[in-house]
């Protein structure tokens, strides 16, 4: 699939992962609906010029998805929506029990399964149902859907139970819906990145992202933004990549 003059729709596009995707998207002649729950998202879409537009978006709801994709489907014109890069998430930490002996809290888990993993079902049959309308181009691909998992759906760590098993289950609906969307011509891959300089990572103690940078093998600091929007370009434009989960960590086997 070609970039230039192809409609995209990007989720979490207010910052991190992907604001940067949709900048290097803009940049290699393709056009961006911006979806994100911040206001933010106004912001960078405006910064991004006339071939951007801004939803704001909750992942969990099927009217509002439905209309960032209805927004792509518009700005796509003849082409409709080409491709979705779903980076929207939250991180989720708490043990099974505290240090108190006190319970896990059952409705910090049902949210981090909500956004995380039902978000990511609810973007990908939205997207897939409009990409499935396009004409088929080259090969008879009709579109492409790029998930973003994590290597904590590998590596969990203690606290972990919530983020691990909403991102394993990405990791597990990569290859299912990548088989069943194949008669659409519609592609389906995830991405698992490592530690990451995003928002999210604004959340942990300095010596902790250090620490995190040091024990990747190579190279030896946190992955950026635009290292992820490199692979997911990849993605797109490379039609042989279906229905895989890449890991983008540099190594890294959390302990």
């Amino acid at each position: 699939m070609q970039i230039k003059d192809s409609t995209f729709l990007i989720t979490g596009a207010a910052s991190g992962l992907g604001a940067a995707t949709a900048e290097r998207l803009v940049a290699a002649g393709g056009r961006v609906v911006l979806c994100d729950l911040s206001d933010a998202v106004h912001d960078h879409a405006e910064r991004l010029g006339e071939a951007a537009r801004a939803v704001r978006g909750d992942v969990t709801s099927g009217e509002e998805i439905q209309a960032a994709v209805d927004a792509a489907v518009e700005l796509g014109g003849e082409g409709g929506l080409a491709g979705v890069v779903h980076c929207a998430g939250v991180v989720s930490v708490g043990k099974l029990v505290d240090r108190e002996g006190n319970p896990a809290d059952l409705e910090a888990y049902n949210r981090a399964i909500q956004i995380n993993l039902v978000g990511t079902f609810n973007v990908m049959r939205l997207a897939a149902a409009a990409m499935s309308k396009n004409a088929p181009g080259e090969d008879g691909e009709r579109g492409v859907i790029i998930n973003t998992a994590s290597i904590a759906a590998f590596d969990g760590q203690v606290g972990q139970c919530a983020y691990s098993a909403s991102k394993a289950g990405v990791v597990g609906m990569s290859l299912p819906a990548a088989r069943e969307l194949s008669r659409h011509g519609v592609r389906v891959m995830a991405i698992a990145p490592g530690v990451f300089e995003t928002p999210m990572m604004s959340e942990i103690p300095d010596e902790a992202a250090q620490a995190l940078a040091a024990a990747v093998p190579f190279p030896k600091r946190l992955g950026r933004p635009e290292e992820f929007a490199r692979m997911a370009e990849q993605i797109i434009t490379n039609t042989m990549l279906n229905g895989e989960v890449i890991r983008l960590d540099g190594g890294i086997r959390m302990q």
